[in-house]
C-alpha cells in the first residue's frame, strides 16, 4: 500500500491553502497512493493565535471539511485531513484543534482533537495554545481499510504514553502525526521522536508537516517523513511545499513484530 506525507508552507488565506491542498494531493494520487496525510493547520496560518477563532467551522459543516471529504471522493483515497479548527458549543473563545479522517468514499471515518498543547518561550518566540485552544481528551484509533490507524497531533509526539494507549484495542500499523513544528524544536527533535514512535510501537509512521517561511513570520521545521516499524527513514522532503511518498507493507510489520515480540513483553501499563 503506498501512502503520501503533503507539505506545505501555509498561509493566512484559507481559499489559497484549500487551492495547494488540492492540487498536493491530485499529484499524490497520480502517484498512485491509497492514502495521503496533510500537515497540522493545512487550511491556515494566521498572523495571531485568534485568527483561528474567525475561520474556524462547524463539526461536518464548512468549505475545509468538504474539500477534504470531496478530495477523497474523487481520487478513491483515505485523507488524513491535518486539522482545522473546529467551534465548540457555548464557548465563544476557543476552538478544538481537529484532525478529520475521510474514507475513500468521502464520508468521515474520524476525528481526534489535539490533546497536549504547545507552550513555548524562548524569549524570541512564545506560544501558548491553550489561549484559543480547548484540549482533547479521546485517544483515537480506527480501521481505515486494511490499516490499524493512531491518530496524534505535533505536540502529541513529546508523549510516548499517548501512543501506548492507541495500541491499547489493537496495535497501530500506521501512526499520523500531522504537525507544524517550530524551526528549533524540530532541528533538535523531529527525528528524534518520530523515529523513538516508530521503533517502539513496531508502527509505520506519517509525519507531514509544515515546511517554511510562512507569510505570518513563522518558520517551521519541515522535513515531513515516512518511517518504517524498524526507524528507518523511508522518505523525507526538507523543506517547501511538496509529497513524499512510499510503501507500507503488513507484513514487514508482522515480521518484525514476530522477530522482536517487544510489544508482547510489557510489564508496566497505564492506569487510568
Amino acid at each position: 500500500m503506498k501512502i503520501a506525507a503533503l507539505q506545505m508552507v501555509s498561509t493566512p488565506d484559507v481559499a489559497r491553502n484549500l487551492d495547494t491542498a488540492r492540487r498536493l494531493i491530485a499529484q499524490a494520487a497520480r502517484g498512485g497512493v491509497q492514502l495521503v496525510a496533510l500537515p497540522e493547520y493545512f487550511c491556515h496560518m494566521g498572523h495571531k493565535e485568534r485568527d483561528k477563532l474567525l475561520v474556524a467551522e462547524a463539526p461536518g459543516d464548512g468549505p475545509i471539511q468538504a474539500m477534504l471529504a470531496q478530495a477523497a471522493r474523487e481520487h478513491g483515497l483515505w485523507v488524513i485531513g491535518g486539522t482545522l479548527p473546529l467551534r465548540i458549543a457555548g464557548d465563544a473563545e476557543h476552538v478544538r484543534n481537529a484532525c478529520c479522517v475521510y474514507a475513500p468514499d468521502g464520508s468521515q471515518l474520524a476525528r481526534y482533537d489535539k490533546m497536549h498543547l504547545f507552550r513555548f518561550d524562548d524569549g524570541n518566540e512564545r506560544y501558548d495554545e491553550a489561549q484559543v485552544l480547548q484540549a482533547g481528551s479521546e485517544v483515537v484509533s480506527v480501521q481505515a481499510g486494511p490499516l490499524r490507524l493512531g491518530l496524534s497531533v505535533c505536540y502529541d509526539l513529546r508523549f510516548p504514553e499517548l501512543y501506548r494507549a492507541l495500541g491499547a484495542v489493537s496495535p497501530c500499523d500506521l501512526i499520523a502525526v500531522p504537525s507544524a513544528f517550530t524551526f528549533e524544536t524540530g532541528q533538535a527533535h523531529w527525528d528524534l521522536l518520530l523515529r523513538a514512535r516508530a521503533v517502539e510501537n513496531q508502527a509505520y509512521v506519517v509525519a507531514p508537516a509544515q515546511g517554511g517561511r510562512h507569510e505570518n513570520g513563522r518558520r517551521t521545521w519541515g522535513h515531513s517523513m515516512l518511517i518504517d516499524p524498524w526507524g528507518e527513514v523511508l522518505a523525507c522532503l526538507q523543506a517547501g511545499e511538496g509529497v513524499v511518498m512510499a510503501d507500507l507493507d503488513l507484513q514487514r510489520i508482522a515480521f518484525l513484530r514476530q522477530r522482536l515480540p517487544a510489544l508482547t513483553h510489557r510489564r508496566l501499563t497505564m492506569r487510568h
